[in-house]
């Protein structure tokens, strides 16, 4: 019986695209863009370029910034690349400003911003969104977790004004689950 030894080239794109969906998105990229024209092609794809989650989390619902490394290469080579594709970032605090300024998302419409802390006064998400009219525009969902404090009710009506603010197409507002037993008011002038 002869030996058969199959290569990943050797199989058709859709079994290698379900292959790769395992994996993150943000793993696909990192690890396969720039490898060979096919990979590009398909790494390129809307399957891996519409919903981009730049964040490490654990198990535990912990989250935490990438790494330097990996920021760079998105930062640098990955964004400026597939900007014009990506309909939904998911970022984390720290690195909220670099991953918005490094180039422009003409197709983004949803972010989700993880980890926004009170030290963070003004938050540094809405400086960046300030100063990009199209950006603060063209989100129309915006998803925000701010880590727990004993201090966050203030905080929290300081972003719920900024948000409601910045944002003058939000149709989709979705905060982390400690907000719910909070209330605010809001006062709309004729």
């Amino acid at each position: 019986m002869p030996e058969v030894f199959i290569q990943l080239n050797d199989l058709p794109d859709e079994i290698f695209i379900y292959i790769l969906k395992k994996l993150t998105n943000l793993q696909v990229l990192y690890s396969l863009l720039g490898v060979s024209k096919r990979l590009n092609r398909i790494v390129y794809g809307s399957i891996f370029t519409n919903h981009l989650t730049l964040l490490r989390s654990i198990s535990n619902d912990s989250i935490y910034p990438l790494s330097n490394r990996m920021l760079d290469r998105f930062c640098l080579h990955i964004l400026p690349e597939i900007h014009h594709k990506i309909k939904w970032l998911n970022l984390e605090s720290c690195s909220i400003e670099r991953i918005l300024r490094a180039t422009n998302y003409p197709s983004l419409n949803a972010l989700g911003l993880y980890n926004i802390r009170q030290e963070m006064n003004p938050p540094c998400f809405t400086d960046v969104i300030l100063s990009n009219d199209t950006l603060r525009k063209q989100i129309s969902f915006l998803a925000i977790q701010i880590t727990d404090d004993e201090e966050s009710i203030n905080f929290s009506a300081h972003i719920f004004t900024k948000i409601f603010t910045v944002f003058t197409n939000l149709k989709y507002l979705n905060m982390n689950e400690s907000f719910i037993s909070q209330s605010l008011s809001f006062y709309i002038s004729p």
